[in-house]
């Protein structure tokens, strides 16, 4: 007998035995499964190791994620990708590989989806296929039903540590240089609006996260996001709302453009929005405009133009303004455009810091103050090159004059373009 169908077995004799109407708490649960698996074992001649295993693989079955427990557990798994109940991938040091798990029906992958959903109130169903949603742990999950998933339920995992990378630690791997980080981090004490853009998987979230432990602890924070993921730490007046999708009559939902039109009346100092995807991104740009200094927001693009062109197309969505309106908004707005990349050898790195100067002959310009340099690869395949300065000064120094913080930086200290007196 194979150990899915020992486990299935099982199921079904604890199924038979208990009441499950009756509520148990898990010590009384996992005392129960232990029972069941200690009298098959006399007969099967388990080992100690097989046993503890059977007891955990049941005791996930019935209260926690099934046989996706162990994997959210693994602390070295970033990622875990189920592309039905019994093709199950991972990422694991930033290579993906199938795994040997896998559901034992379709059924269940179903009923482990309808749990997590049901643990945050969201729905997700047939007329409503798709959804985000997040585990206790603060992972972040999409799901897609049938029909929009023409071979099943898809459910994606994205991990996050139980302590946020810092700056200090993105420098150790390599995805910022020390010079950098301080630049940045005196940005952010100096409320410069700052936009983080890159591709999927590029550590967009981590990397607002690792800007936003450099926020004054005195200031008011709202964060605004689909999914809560965002792990803020040393700002006690800190804020986190959550979008909430419509109910089955179409009522309810609460997007982020109304959390963002909310968070106005909320007196914060800064607004931070997980992610801009649509016509938000307006909302997002004119309360940066109107004293919510110091925001930060991020947003999938190819490059640092490419962010610019895509937050006119998603301002547009939901306004007819005229393009050069938008371009206003978003010039006025931003102060600087972090880009992140994914790189060949998978990881992830700044691939440059821009500075929103303004409109030029129509369009939004951006001045590089900090772009990566490759230099080659070494024995292991692994990319070498730096985040080096390209030689142009930062324009607007006042904000860093008004909040007392000396432009100690090579190309701040004239406070002007290139060649200012």
């Amino acid at each position: 007998m194979s150990a899915h169908e020992v486990k299935r077995r099982l199921q079904e004799q604890i199924r038979e035995r208990l009441d499950l109407g009756i509520s148990l708490t898990d010590a009384e649960l996992r005392e129960r499964i232990e029972e069941e698996v200690f009298a098959y074992a006399r007969q099967a001649h388990l080992t100690a190791a097989a046993m503890e295993k059977l007891v955990a693989a049941l005791f996930h079955s019935f209260r926690g994620l099934d046989v996706l427990q162990p994997l959210v557990e693994d602390r070295s798994i970033t990622e875990i990708m189920i592309n039905s109940h019994d093709r199950i991938f991972v990422e694991r040091d930033g290579q993906v590989v199938e795994t040997d798990i896998r559901f034992d029906s379709r059924e269940k992958l179903e009923d482990v989806i309808q749990t997590i959903v049901g643990k945050v109130n969201r729905v997700v169903n047939e007329s409503s296929p798709i959804v985000d949603a997040r585990l206790a742990d603060g992972s972040r999950v999409n799901i897609v039903l049938p029909p929009a998933a023409l071979n099943g339920p898809v459910m994606t995992i994205r991990k996050f540590p139980e302590r946020p990378p810092s700056l200090d630690d993105l420098i150790a791997w390599g995805a910022l240089s020390e010079e950098a980080a301080r630049f940045l981090t005196d940005l952010v004490k100096a409320k410069f609006n700052i936009f983080i853009s890159g591709g999927t998987g590029s550590g967009k979230t981590t990397f607002l996260n690792a800007l936003a432990q450099h926020i004054p602890g005195d200031e008011r924070v709202i964060t605004i996001e689909d999914s809560a993921e965002l792990q803020i730490r040393g700002v006690p007046n800190l804020v986190s709302l959550e979008t909430r999708n419509a109910n089955s009559e179409g009522k309810g939902e609460i997007s982020i453009r109304d959390l963002i039109r909310t968070s106005l009346r909320m007196r914060p100092n800064r607004i931070i929005v997980g992610e801009v995807r649509g016509a938000e991104a307006l909302d997002m740009l004119q309360a940066m405009n109107t004293g919510h200094e110091g925001s930060l927001s991020t947003g999938h693009a190819n490059s640092a133009a490419d962010m610019m062109s895509r937050l006119e197309t998603m301002v547009l969505s939901g306004a007819e303004l005229p393009i050069q309106v938008v371009r206003k908004q978003i010039a006025s707005a931003l102060d600087i455009v972090v880009h992140l990349q994914r790189m060949r050898d998978r990881s992830r790195k700044v691939a440059e810091i821009s500075e929103v100067l303004g409109l030029r002959e129509g369009e939004v310009e951006l001045r590089p103050l900090y772009r990566f340099e490759e230099s080659g690869e070494d024995e292991g395949g692994r990319l070498r090159g730096e985040l080096v300065r390209t030689g142009h000064r930062l324009h607007n120094v006042e904000k860093l004059r008004m909040a007392g913080i000396a432009c100690g930086h090579e190309h701040d200290r004239n406070g002007g373009r290139d060649g200012a007196p």
